[in-house]
């Protein structure tokens, strides 16, 4: 299941799916609809997404959270571990000081709480009890590198990659460095 970041759909995450599609996986979208935020309502749709899929296929479910997107996937991994195998986040920043971030202003502009009050049940710095991989860049212009990273008992892995942070759900060269990640990281 895959989480599109702050002011994307999941149209903004197609490509991304249809690649991993066509690498074996189904890459099933968030259906949250326009991402502004952490709301209630939406993560009321996220979890119910994630039981849908994991009712539906019968095993546990990875999630891949792009930007604003990892928030979702790491709080519902915390909050369902026996449903959740793997999260993956792309340039999410779970991890220190949230306004060490260049997005900060804008979510403050576009929501009714801060980012350093998310209206979220959970902290998404603490490690969900799944396997955890935090991919990050140093380009990544956006979210600054050590909140994307973590630290090493916020999650299980860090990879870098060498990509911006518009890139890494949306290039066909990020994608495939995505793809070959979880090919890498998840259990067999």
């Amino acid at each position: 299941m895959v989480f599109p970041g702050i002011l994307s759909s999941d149209k903004s995450t197609s490509l991304l799916r249809r690649t991993l599609d066509k690498a074996g996986y189904v890459a099933l979208a968030s259906n949250l609809g326009f991402v502004t935020g952490v709301t209630p309502e939406a993560f009321a749709r996220a979890e119910a997404e994630l039981h849908e899929a994991y009712a539906k296929y019968g095993k546990k479910v990875v999630l891949l959270g792009w930007s604003l997107g990892g928030i979702y996937a790491r709080v519902l991994a915390q909050r369902y571990p026996q449903e959740v195998s793997t999260v993956v986040t792309m340039g999410t920043p779970f991890s220190g000081d949230r306004k060490a971030n260049n997005a900060w202003r804008l979510y403050n502009t576009l929501n009714d709480h801060t980012v350093d009050a998310p209206r979220v049940p959970g902290d998404p710095s603490i490690k969900p009890a799944v396997q955890t991989v935090a991919v990050w860049s140093a380009n990544d212009g956006v979210i600054a590198p050590e909140c994307a990273r973590g630290s090493e008992t916020e999650r299980d892995v860090e990879i870098e990659v060498p990509f911006r942070h518009f890139a890494m759900g949306s290039d066909k060269r990020a994608i495939e460095r995505i793809v070959a990640i979880l090919a890498e990281q998840l259990p067999t």
